[in-house]
């Protein structure tokens, strides 16, 4: 402890004698040259933060994301438009058709429920109309379902309609001279005449239980039967997965109206979950886990097993619990999808119009939204930051460095010219390419001569004899004293090597002087030096 503390008093002392000396010029130079240097670098620094640089990939991606975004909703609401308009245009012309085909038989559309034994005639005949349907629309799929069974007697027959339900197996691959369709719903006796299979999970008829897509436009029409146009009935349902089969499908249905204004049924056409993510995947390939979604809002949560998601990142089957976000909006960039603590996303959604003005389901409110798993994000702006911060610390690095060459590089002339300067031959220098280095040293060269002339005929040679002679007088002390004056060290630093009090040295400086017959210490070293010029030493 006490080795410690006389050290740190020692590193004291001579930090304060380099104080009060001052900093070499090397030295000051470097420390300007590297302050100009971390004055820019902060100004770099600062001009980033500003301009956002630091949170540019941020921005950036909030960017990339809009484009998409803007992008996806323009072709999700044009496809859907037109979807939309193909399936009133197939509701219109089947109504009528099957109309006139009850009234050419004695019948209305009230007799169906009555008269079972229509509705596999019907049906058949309406096989080419709803295929297409299916193939103008570029849909996954259409259907027909009347409000009637063919089994009444059958239990729970109040639950079964019959109708007919083509899919279309491939509905991304555009060949309409051989598309590849199976029956999904509707009699055998359709696909038999047709040459076509049937669905792996086929049945006779709609179960409408629960469907939304038959319930909701047909009473929709019932209550506002004359009150609208067929445009303002038609009605998107949410994705849901149609019951006995396990493929997810979104529904446009519009409802049959005959020219008396009675309903008797729905029809329309299928958008499935596969052909959703085959066209709307996000253009985005930055991201391994964005993803588009199409869904309906509820109380600011979204349920993704009611919405369309389209992308490489399985939301569904990532983890368990993602059945629900809830969605946080930002203050600045993205918004937030929290699922839970350790599932959040980052993206955008925006409005998507599905329906017309006025229409009947126009309350509802669809979005589009593309979604980034937020660790996905932050990885990426870590990645980005890392790099600019590395960047940062490199020029700081190399700033550093070159203030402390080139401080060395402008110095050395300065420092030679000095050593020149100080050195007894300064009228043999030579150019230290320096302009105002060369003019001192030309000075300085000029008045040692003149000065040397001086002083040789101010002191005659018998006075430094009887100098030289006079220091045989001094006392050891005095000659020690006298001996460091002839060093070149002044009295202060004779104190501090003799570890003499000033007054001491004044004293002996007094004694010095009287003995050696000179008036002040500028006379003694004017001896001193002509003496050294002309080469005597002192005994």
């Amino acid at each position: 402890m006490i080795v410690l503390t006389s050290q740190f008093h020692s590193f004291k002392n001579n930090f304060k004698k380099a104080i009060n000396k001052g900093l070499p010029m090397d030295l000051r130079l470097f420390l300007f040259l590297l302050v100009l240097v971390l004055t820019m670098l902060i100004g770099v620094i600062a001009i980033l933060f500003v301009s956002g640089t630091f949170s540019a990939g941020l921005f950036q991606s909030e960017k990339l994301v809009q484009n998409d975004l803007n992008y996806l909703s323009n072709s999700i609401s044009e496809q859907f438009g037109l979807i939309s308009q193909h399936a009133v245009e197939f509701s219109k012309s089947l109504s009528s058709r099957i109309e006139t085909q009850l009234q050419e038989n004695g019948y209305t559309t009230f007799d169906l429920q009555e008269h079972p034994e229509l509705l596999k005639g019907l049906l058949s005949l309406e096989f080419e109309s709803t295929l297409s349907s299916v193939l103008r629309s570029n849909s996954s799929g259409g259907f027909i379902v009347l409000d009637a069974t063919i089994n009444p007697a059958l239990a729970n027959a109040e639950n079964y309609k019959a109708g007919l339900y083509i899919k279309n197996m491939e509905p991304n691959i555009i060949n309409s001279s051989s598309p590849n369709i199976h029956i999904l719903r509707g009699h055998p006796r359709i696909a038999r005449i047709n040459s076509l299979p049937l669905h792996a999970q086929w049945d006779m008829e709609f179960n409408i239980m629960d469907a939304i897509y038959y319930h909701r436009p047909l009473q929709k029409a019932k209550d506002l039967v004359g009150e609208g146009s067929l445009s303002e009935f038609y009605y998107w349902t949410p994705p849901f997965i149609m019951p006995g089969t396990s493929e997810e499908v979104m529904l446009c249905s519009v409802p049959l109206i005959d020219s008396n204004g009675n309903v008797f049924g729905v029809c329309g056409l299928e958008i499935s979950g596969m052909l959703f993510k085959l066209s709307y995947m996000p253009n985005n390939s930055i991201y391994n886990s964005s993803f588009s979604m199409l869904f309906l809002p509820e109380d600011g949560n979204i349920h993704t097993n009611r919405a369309f998601i389209a992308g490489g990142y399985s939301i569904r089957s990532s983890s368990k619990g993602l059945d629900n976000l809830k969605i946080i909006k930002s203050k600045k960039f993205f918004f937030s999808y929290q699922a839970d603590e350790e599932n959040s996303f980052l993206g955008l959604h925006t409005p998507i119009k599905m329906y017309p003005e006025g229409s009947a389901f126009s309350d509802d409110q669809w979005m589009v939204g593309i979604m980034i798993h937020k660790e996905d994000i932050v990885k990426s702006i870590f990645r980005l930051n890392f790099i600019l911060s590395s960047l940062l610390i490199l020029l700081l690095t190399a700033g550093i460095i070159l203030s402390f060459f080139l401080s060395r590089k402008y110095i050395r002339p300065i420092f030679h010219g000095f050593d020149i300067i100080k050195s007894k031959k300064i009228h043999e220098h030579g150019n230290v390419k320096i302009p105002e280095i060369n003019d001192l040293i030309e000075f300085l060269s000029t008045n040692e001569n003149i000065l040397e002339e001086a002083n040789r005929e101010q002191i005659p040679m018998p006075l430094l004899e009887e100098f030289v002679n006079n220091t045989k007088d001094l006392s050891p002390a005095e000659r020690d004293v006298f001996n460091l004056y002839v060093q070149g060290y002044t009295a202060k630093e004779i104190a501090n090597i003799l570890s003499l009090s000033i007054n001491t040295i004044k004293t002996h400086n007094k004694r010095i002087y009287m003995k050696l017959n000179v008036g002040s210490r500028k006379e003694l070293l004017l001896y001193i030096n002509m003496l050294k010029d002309i080469g005597r030493e002192f005994q």
